[in-house]
């Protein structure tokens, strides 16, 4: 039998990480394939482009609707565990479970809808109904990839060092177009740890203004009201007049309110998917996969001068 679609991975691989207390998705894959039956000519099949088997992309794809949902969760570097609320779904699971079924969980709805705000409405209403052009669906598709891949970038932010953040902030922000050099950058935010400031980039290559940069490595407590006005005020102690607050974590609505009504100094706040989805615009921490061209006529082309 060929590969069958991703979503028979889904109850195989929830099986498979409630087998132990973390286990690597090769070892899901394996777990998977066994119950799907897959010959080795199946197991041998790879993607277009060849990067990847079927079946490992398959099982990838299957673990990363399975997090969404908050079935599964992170063990580790490549390991996975399956939650109470996993469990208690297990249960009740059908035999092969389908996207759809997963829409009960608020988390896995989200997951899909989060990149969408930007899209026309009608798009957003064709997407909901299923009722999609191909270029409707494979921007609707390019939506989903660019979201798993923030979980993920995030998920390495989380677990690197508080030295190495600081070096992924800087990169970050001179990627961004931010003036002054790297060792510039670097000096600065390594020698400014005091008085709520962590560090300080030049706004432009001149080093006419400068950004004061708070960065948070947190889990998931969320940063509060209390935490900004603590950075506004080591902003106003220096006379500066531009801040930039980056948490791997959340703001709490009162906190960004209370940004957002400030004139001086001016507050940005970004957040953890922010700052992943920040990441991969500049292609930092990432690389490219596979690339679709989408041409159109170029109509001046056939008519005759």
């Amino acid at each position: 039998m060929a590969v069958p679609e991703f979503y028979y991975f889904l109850r195989p691989a929830l099986e498979a990480t409630a087998t132990k207390d973390g286990i690597h998705w090769t070892e899901v894959a394996d777990v998977a394939a066994d119950r799907l039956h897959l010959s080795p000519d199946d197991r041998s099949e790879m993607i277009p482009g060849g990067t990847r088997s079927r079946w490992h992309d398959r099982t990838h794809w299957a673990l990363t609707y399975l997090r969404a949902a908050k079935l599964v969760e992170k063990a580790g570097r490549g390991l996975s565990r399956i939650t109470p609320r996993g469990r208690d779904y297990l249960l009740r699971a059908p035999a092969i479970i389908k996207p759809q079924d997963l829409r009960e969980f608020q988390e896995f709805v989200d997951f899909h809808r989060r990149d969408r705000a930007s899209e026309p409405k009608a798009l957003q209403a064709g997407a909901e109904l299923e009722i999609k052009t191909p270029q409707e669906a494979l921007r609707d598709a390019y939506v989903q990839l660019r979201s798993a891949l923030a979980d993920e970038v995030l998920d390495r932010v989380k677990a690197v060092t508080p030295a190495r953040f600081e070096t992924m902030i800087v990169q970050l922000m001179l990627q961004l177009g931010y003036g002054g050099s790297f060792e510039d950058a670097g000096m600065s935010v390594g020698r400014s740890g005091d008085e709520g400031i962590d560090g300080i980039i030049k706004q432009d290559r001149l080093g006419l203004d400068n950004i004061y940069l708070q960065a948070k490595r947190w889990g998931d407590s969320t940063v509060g009201r209390k935490e900004i006005q603590a950075f506004v005020g080591a902003l106003s102690g220096r006379g500066a007049s531009k801040g930039v607050f980056i948490t791997t974590s959340t703001f709490s609505r009162e906190a960004r309110d209370y940004a957002k009504a400030l004139q001086t100094p001016t507050l940005s706040l970004i957040d953890g998917i922010e700052l992943a989805r920040l990441m991969i615009n500049v292609d930092l921490g990432v690389s490219l996969e596979e690339r679709f061209d989408v041409k159109r006529i170029d109509s001046d082309f056939f008519v005759e001068s």
